[in-house]
């Protein structure tokens, strides 16, 4: 693992790091940032999960999070939406909603994706394992946030990992992309077209099997111009009754989808994640 950034940031630090993935089989890059409390015992761990298009820079560059995360002394660990580099194949479309930026955190079954695309067990084992060498962070505590895409990766990942995570929580996600054209389009090329592998990254279709009532906090924008056609959210509604499994669900008036959306309410998100973050 090679550093290949750092400033200081609201005292402490905001990394960046190079690695090779065995489990996607390229180099990735991940970012880390360190409150001041780490300098002093080992601190819990919120991982971000970006959405479309992003890398690990989008959320440590524009959210602000890290002024809540000294606050709280909480560690935020970032990692990359996808694999890179030469061989990781793209969208042959040349889309931007598949492919590079676009792993949408599950295992590819399909060629020419199953070499690379194996985002889920990476965000699940791999990363987790190797910034838990660093004892500074306190991997018995974590939690999971994302936005968009990767708000759907957060939620899918907790609902699938029962004990891992004190808490979870989501901006803008993809509630349910069994039934949305970006879902329809990433699970039907990385998991073929068996619906039933689908549904075991569908959030909406998770609840009613979760086998622990983790908190959950979503905030959405109601000006979003992704809200009816792709996020879909009242299906969470509707599923989450049905489950008995409650969940905090925010529609925002007036907000989009951007980070000027999600720096508005991070520090209530990080807030929320701190008080299930306390020994």
């Amino acid at each position: 693992m090679e550093q290949i950034g750092a400033s200081r940031c609201f005292g402490g630090s905001q990394q960046r790091f190079r690695h090779h993935s065995a489990v996607l089989n390229c180099a990735m890059t991940f970012s880390v940032y360190l409150p001041p409390q780490a300098e002093q015992a080992a601190v819990p761990v919120l991982t971000w999960l970006s959405g479309l298009t992003c890398t690990d820079e989008n959320f440590v560059a524009k959210s602000g999070a890290q002024r809540y995360a000294a606050e709280y002394g909480m560690a935020l660990l970032v990692p990359d939406t996808s694999p890179r580099g030469e061989g990781v194949p793209g969208d042959p479309a040349g889309g931007w909603d598949f492919g590079l930026g676009a792993g949408f955190y599950v295992n590819a079954t399909q060629a020419p994706w199953s070499d690379h695309y194996r985002m889920y067990d990476y965000v699940c084992d791999e990363l987790p394992a190797l910034v838990g060498e660093n004892p500074a962070l306190d991997m018995t505590r974590q939690s999971i946030s994302g936005h968009s895409m990767g708000g759907h990766g957060a939620l899918t990942v907790a609902l699938k990992n029962p004990g891992r995570f004190r808490s979870v929580s989501a901006f803008s996600p993809i509630c349910a992309p069994s039934e949305c054209p970006w879902g329809h389009k990433a699970l039907g090329n990385y998991l073929g077209m068996d619906r039933a592998r689908w549904a075991e990254h569908d959030a909406s279709l998770l609840l009613a099997k979760a086998q622990e009532r983790l908190p959950i906090l979503i905030d959405q924008g109601a000006a979003d111009p992704f809200l009816d056609e792709q996020l879909k959210p009242e299906l969470l509604r509707t599923a989450a009754r049905a489950a008995r499994y409650p969940i905090q669900l925010r529609i925002q008036p007036g907000y989009d989808h951007s980070y000027f959306f999600v720096s508005s309410f991070i520090g209530e998100h990080l807030a929320f994640h701190a008080e299930h973050l306390r020994d």
